[in-house]
């Protein structure tokens, strides 16, 4: 579905991205490990479009580059770390705020049967329906982590691009996220890439991992083939010993 070739992309200066390349399939996960500043986050933004790039960028045989605004918003949807509610919606209209890019006239033209059935959808999915017509700013954190992840299924991606979402969550809700974009992932024609901070949330959720280190890929590779002694490298550590010794306290 989503093939990047030889990608470079930065802010201005030195590509702080270099030469990446790597394919995801119709419903693969794909999650990228890497250091803080290994150009995780640059490479997702890049991919959204929001930064520029150089490179091969194709999401069912169209070059991203060469779509309008909206019309990539219908390809891809971005969902960032936990961010304050700034206003006053309700969940209802903080999720139909995702249907902005299948509204020929904005969101002024007003709601669609498509629209509502979209967003009740992504509420049922989220389990966030009961909460439609609570204010976003009253809701716990992973409440309200919950509602943005409806709002970017509602926005009907083909691709979903996660940057470290269960970050600030507790245990609970980061399962529960990940449980439900694995059920989302798992209709035909959707794929998932995702940074995770936590490896074993991220092994645990992802058919393929991708290694970066300093811009570049380290490695790519299905999780039935990945050498977990990479992370080793990667991290400058003893990963394995370290998840062991960490285990070994539930004993």
């Amino acid at each position: 579905m989503l093939r990047i070739g030889h990608l470079s992309c930065g802010y201005g200066g030195p590509p702080v991205v270099r030469d990446v390349s790597f394919r995801v399939r119709e419903g693969e996960r794909l999650c990228i490990l890497g250091p803080n500043g290994c150009g995780k986050t640059t490479l997702l933004r890049a991919l959204a479009g929001l930064l520029p790039s150089q490179g091969v960028m194709e999401m069912g045989g169209e070059d991203l580059r060469a779509l309008p605004t909206r019309r990539r918003a219908q390809k891809l949807a971005l969902m960032s770390q936990l961010s304050p509610a700034a206003f006053d919606y309700s969940v209802y209209e903080a999720v139909m705020l995702g249907r902005y890019a299948h509204q020929r006239g904005g969101l002024l033209s007003g709601e669609s049967e498509a629209d509502r059935k979209a967003v009740e959808d992504s509420l049922q999915l989220t389990g966030t329906w009961e909460l439609r017509d609570r204010l976003v700013t009253q809701l716990s954190g992973g409440q309200l982590q919950r509602v943005f992840l409806a709002r970017t299924f509602a926005q009907d991606p083909q691709a979903v691009l996660l940057d470290e979402p269960t970050n600030h969550l507790d245990l609970r809700y980061q399962v529960e996220l990940i449980d439900i974009l694995r059920t989302w992932s798992s209709t035909p024609g959707r794929c998932v890439v995702g940074v995770l901070h936590d490896i074993n949330l991220a092994l645990a959720f992802a058919d393929t991992v991708l290694l970066l280190d300093h811009g570049s890929v380290l490695a790519c590779e299905p999780m039935d083939r990945f050498d977990l002694a990479m992370l080793d490298g990667l991290y400058g550590m003893d990963v394995r010993d370290y998840m062991k010794t960490t285990l070994q306290r539930w004993s």
